[in-house]
C-alpha cells in the first residue's frame, strides 16, 4: 500500500519534482491566478518559474502544499490570501462574493503527476489546505471547482472537482455559471 504524506511547499526541488520541466500546465508553474492576462503573457516561462521558486524560497508562508507518495513529489495545492490572486477579483466566476471581507484564503489550482494518479492526493491535500490555512490564521477557504456531470480528464482537474470538495466539508455558496460552483468551509 503506498504512503501519502502532505507538506508545506518549502522546497524547491520537490516542487520542481512535482512540475516536471515544463511547468505543469503548458508552464503556468501556478502563476496564472497570481497575474493579469497582460502580465501573464508578458511572463516567459522562465520568469514563472523563477516567480513561483521565489515564492517557495521566501520567508512568507509556503505558496502550495505538496503530496508526496512513497516519499517521491507527486502532487501540488495552490492556496494563498484571496488578494495574492490577482486574477480572482477580476473574474465573474471567482470574484468576491462581499469584496470588503477579510481572512478569506483561496485553493485555486491542483496538480497531480501521472505516477501519483489514483492514490487519493488531491483528498489528501485538500484536507491538509484546510488545516494549514486554519494554522495561518484564515477565517474562510474558498474554492472555485469544476462541475461539469461528466468524467473530466487530467488537464480539466487543475480547479479540482465539486464532490473533492463537499468531501472535504466545504459548501456551495455560489454558483456564478452552469458549471462553476463557488465552495467555502469557514475555518
Amino acid at each position: 500500500m503506498s504512503k501519502v504524506e502532505i507538506r508545506p511547499a518549502d522546497s524547491w526541488a520537490d516542487v520542481e519534482g512535482v512540475f516536471g520541466p515544463n511547468g505543469a500546465y503548458g508552464g503556468c508553474w501556478c502563476m496564472w491566478f497570481r497575474a493579469t492576462n497582460t502580465g501573464f503573457r508578458a511572463w516567459p516561462q522562465e520568469e514563472r518559474r523563477e516567480r513561483l521558486r521565489e515564492l517557495v524560497e521566501s520567508d512568507a508562508p509556503a505558496p502550495g502544499l505538496v503530496g508526496y507518495l512513497d516519499g517521491a513529489p507527486a502532487g501540488w495545492v495552490a492556496l494563498a490570501p484571496r488578494e495574492d490572486y490577482t486574477r480572482l477579483a477580476r473574474s465573474p466566476v471567482t470574484k468576491p462574493q462581499d469584496p470588503g471581507e477579510t481572512g478569506v484564503w483561496a485553493v485555486t489550482c491542483f496538480y497531480v503527476t501521472r505516477a501519483g494518479r489514483g492514490h487519493g492526493i488531491p483528498a489528501a491535500l485538500l484536507r491538509e489546505a484546510v488545516s494549514y490555512a486554519r494554522a495561518a490564521g484564515a477565517r474562510v477557504l474558498e474554492g472555485y471547482p469544476t462541475d461539469t456531470g461528466r468524467k473530466l480528464q487530467a488537464s480539466e482537474r487543475y480547479h479540482g472537482w465539486l464532490s473533492l470538495f463537499t468531501g472535504a466539508g466545504f459548501t456551495e455558496t455560489a454558483r456564478p455559471t452552469p458549471t462553476r460552483p463557488v465552495v467555502r468551509i469557514t475555518l
